[in-house]
Protein backbone atom coordinates (compact mmCIF):
# COMPACT_ATOMS: atom_id res chain seq x y z
CA UNK A 1 0.00 0.00 0.00
CA UNK A 2 2.94 2.54 1.03
CA UNK A 3 4.89 1.53 -2.15
CA UNK A 4 1.32 2.34 -4.56
CA UNK A 5 1.00 5.41 -2.61
CA UNK A 6 4.57 6.84 -3.05
CA UNK A 7 4.19 6.01 -6.53
CA UNK A 8 1.50 7.78 -7.39
CA UNK A 9 2.73 10.50 -5.70
CA UNK A 10 6.18 10.73 -7.95
CA UNK A 11 3.58 9.40 -10.91
CA UNK A 12 1.44 12.94 -9.58
CA UNK A 13 4.16 15.14 -9.13
CA UNK A 14 6.71 14.88 -11.83
CA UNK A 15 3.81 16.54 -14.62
CA UNK A 16 2.87 19.16 -12.11
CA UNK A 17 6.50 20.63 -12.36
CA UNK A 18 6.78 19.54 -16.27
CA UNK A 19 3.72 21.98 -17.07
CA UNK A 20 4.96 24.65 -14.68
CA UNK A 21 8.01 25.64 -15.76
CA UNK A 22 8.75 28.68 -17.67
CA UNK A 23 10.37 28.82 -20.54
CA UNK A 24 13.14 30.84 -21.76
CA UNK A 25 17.01 30.45 -21.37
CA UNK A 26 18.69 28.21 -18.35
CA UNK A 27 20.34 29.59 -15.22
CA UNK A 28 23.71 29.92 -17.10
CA UNK A 29 22.13 31.19 -19.92
CA UNK A 30 22.14 28.48 -21.97
CA UNK A 31 18.91 27.32 -24.18
CA UNK A 32 16.45 25.35 -21.87
CA UNK A 33 15.60 23.35 -24.93
CA UNK A 34 17.86 20.34 -23.10
CA UNK A 35 16.89 16.37 -23.49
CA UNK A 36 16.74 15.57 -20.50
CA UNK A 37 13.93 17.75 -18.38
CA UNK A 38 14.02 18.74 -14.97
CA UNK A 39 14.42 22.42 -13.63
CA UNK A 40 15.10 24.69 -16.18
CA UNK A 41 14.63 22.30 -19.55
CA UNK A 42 12.24 21.74 -21.92
CA UNK A 43 11.65 25.06 -23.73
CA UNK A 44 10.55 24.07 -27.29
CA UNK A 45 10.31 20.33 -25.92
CA UNK A 46 7.26 18.73 -24.95
CA UNK A 47 4.33 20.50 -22.93
CA UNK A 48 6.50 23.30 -21.40
CA UNK A 49 6.71 24.63 -25.40
CA UNK A 50 5.76 27.66 -26.95
CA UNK A 51 2.15 26.65 -25.42
CA UNK A 52 3.23 26.73 -21.62
CA UNK A 53 1.56 28.10 -18.68
CA UNK A 54 3.32 31.16 -18.86
CA UNK A 55 3.91 31.77 -22.08
CA UNK A 56 0.79 34.39 -22.27
CA UNK A 57 1.99 36.17 -19.03
CA UNK A 58 4.54 38.00 -21.24
CA UNK A 59 7.16 38.03 -18.28
CA UNK A 60 9.82 39.71 -18.12
CA UNK A 61 13.55 38.17 -18.01
CA UNK A 62 13.68 38.81 -13.96
CA UNK A 63 10.16 37.65 -13.49
CA UNK A 64 10.65 34.18 -15.61
CA UNK A 65 14.38 34.16 -13.77
CA UNK A 66 11.90 34.56 -10.14
CA UNK A 67 9.38 31.92 -11.58
CA UNK A 68 12.13 29.42 -12.34
CA UNK A 69 14.02 29.53 -9.31
CA UNK A 70 10.32 29.26 -7.73
CA UNK A 71 9.62 26.20 -9.42
CA UNK A 72 13.05 24.99 -8.87
CA UNK A 73 12.82 25.12 -5.05
CA UNK A 74 9.38 23.64 -5.54
CA UNK A 75 10.84 20.70 -7.36
CA UNK A 76 13.45 20.40 -5.06
CA UNK A 77 11.50 20.46 -2.05
CA UNK A 78 8.89 17.93 -3.70
CA UNK A 79 12.30 15.46 -4.66
CA UNK A 80 13.24 15.61 -0.80
CA UNK A 81 9.83 14.94 0.51
CA UNK A 82 9.97 11.75 -2.25
CA UNK A 83 12.58 10.72 -0.54
CA UNK A 84 12.14 10.90 2.91
CA UNK A 85 9.31 8.92 2.48
CA UNK A 86 10.91 6.23 0.06
CA UNK A 87 13.75 6.21 2.81
CA UNK A 88 11.33 4.76 4.72
CA UNK A 89 10.28 1.90 3.13
CA UNK A 90 12.31 -1.53 3.28
CA UNK A 91 15.63 -2.35 1.36
CA UNK A 92 14.29 -4.67 -0.97
CA UNK A 93 11.62 -2.25 -2.05
CA UNK A 94 14.25 0.39 -2.56
CA UNK A 95 16.33 -1.70 -4.63
CA UNK A 96 12.97 -2.71 -6.15
CA UNK A 97 12.07 0.61 -7.25
CA UNK A 98 15.39 2.17 -8.45
CA UNK A 99 15.81 -0.87 -10.64
CA UNK A 100 12.03 -0.29 -11.91
CA UNK A 101 13.10 3.48 -12.62
CA UNK A 102 16.73 2.85 -14.39
CA UNK A 103 14.75 0.14 -16.30
CA UNK A 104 11.98 2.54 -17.96
CA UNK A 105 14.81 5.43 -18.47
CA UNK A 106 16.66 3.44 -20.64
CA UNK A 107 13.41 2.30 -22.06
CA UNK A 108 12.38 5.72 -22.35
CA UNK A 109 16.02 7.01 -23.96
CA UNK A 110 15.70 3.90 -26.51
CA UNK A 111 12.28 5.31 -27.94
CA UNK A 112 14.09 8.09 -28.15
CA UNK A 113 16.61 7.51 -29.88
CA UNK A 114 14.64 5.22 -32.41
CA UNK A 115 12.79 8.62 -33.43
CA UNK A 116 15.63 10.75 -34.09
CA UNK A 117 17.92 10.61 -37.20
CA UNK A 118 21.36 9.03 -37.34
CA UNK A 119 23.17 12.23 -37.06
CA UNK A 120 20.67 13.40 -34.32
CA UNK A 121 21.13 10.00 -32.23
CA UNK A 122 25.20 10.77 -32.35
CA UNK A 123 24.51 13.91 -30.79
CA UNK A 124 21.89 12.64 -28.52
CA UNK A 125 24.30 9.63 -27.70
CA UNK A 126 26.73 12.31 -26.33
CA UNK A 127 24.47 14.42 -24.75
CA UNK A 128 23.54 11.55 -22.81
CA UNK A 129 27.20 10.99 -22.06
CA UNK A 130 27.28 13.98 -20.64
CA UNK A 131 25.23 13.97 -18.19
CA UNK A 132 26.16 10.47 -16.98
CA UNK A 133 29.99 11.80 -16.45
CA UNK A 134 28.08 15.07 -14.71
CA UNK A 135 26.03 12.64 -12.89
CA UNK A 136 29.26 10.37 -11.51
CA UNK A 137 31.14 13.96 -10.87
CA UNK A 138 28.59 15.25 -8.99
CA UNK A 139 28.16 11.65 -6.82
CA UNK A 140 32.11 12.01 -5.93
CA UNK A 141 31.88 15.77 -4.90
CA UNK A 142 28.87 14.95 -2.41
CA UNK A 143 31.04 12.06 -1.10
CA UNK A 144 33.85 14.17 -1.01
CA UNK A 145 31.53 16.65 0.80
CA UNK A 146 30.03 14.18 3.47
CA UNK A 147 33.82 12.92 4.22
CA UNK A 148 35.44 16.23 4.99
CA UNK A 149 32.19 16.82 6.96
CA UNK A 150 33.02 14.07 9.11
CA UNK A 151 36.77 14.86 9.18
CA UNK A 152 35.30 18.42 10.85
CA UNK A 153 33.24 17.13 13.84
Amino acid sequence: MRKTLIALMLAAALPTVAMAMPEGPGPMGEPSGHMMGGPGHGGEHGPRGKGGPFSQLDLSKEQREQVRKLMGDQWHARKDLVKKYLDKLPAADQKAMQDEIAADKQKTQADIRAVLKPDQQKKYDEIVKKQAERRAEWKEFQAWKAQQAQKAQ
